[in-house]
């Protein structure tokens, strides 16, 4: 009697334990259809890095509203290194990648191991290699010292959409 008893008490528990857990889910506001992306206002990060880079730094300017910037970051300690990702209008990411290392070692890392196919992409009155890969697609520009990648998961139509909005300044 004492075995089933404890066994008793054990659902019961279990079930306050329930209600409980219930309880807070219904009183915690929650929004199933609420987009989780978090966008990162990248004004101030861009400021600094075209004060410390080495190279005028690529930010876009007149992009629709539907493209939201996701990430960005500078760091001198990585060849002068300017990250800016966005989300394009159909959810494909979008990054703007610069640094004074032109190697392929760097393009390879920042797109993800893409490699140049031989082609190019005219945009704007400017020309980009195309760079294709598994994971990531790429337009590439190497610069006088330094090297502009424009990369993700999006067409080459969106990264070409990107790199025509890039304004490319020093020092502001």
């Amino acid at each position: 009697m004492k075995g089933k008893q404890t066994v008793v008490d054990m659902i019961r528990s279990l079930a306050v334990i329930g209600l409980v857990v219930g309880g807070i889910y219904l009183v915690i506001p929650h929004d199933e259809k609420a987009d989780p992306t978090k966008v990162v206002d990248y004004r101030v990060e861009s400021l600094t890095a075209r004060r410390a880079a080495p190279y005028p730094v690529a930010v876009p300017v007149g992009l629709p509203p539907e493209w939201r910037a996701t990430s960005v970051g500078y760091t001198r300690k990585e060849a002068s290194a300017w990250h800016l990702g966005f989300l394009d209008p159909a959810q494909q990411y979008v990054a703007v990648e610069q640094s004074a290392d032109v190697t392929d070692k760097y393009i390879a890392k920042v797109t993800r191991k893409a490699t140049a196919t031989g082609e190019t992409q005219q945009v704007g009155d400017q020309v980009w290699e195309r760079w294709d890969g598994e994971k990531y697609d790429a337009l590439v520009r190497h610069e006088q010292g330094y090297v502009t990648v424009v990369t993700g998961t999006a067409s080459f139509e969106q990264l070409g959409a990107m790199a025509a909005a890039l304004e490319f300044k020093q020092g502001s």
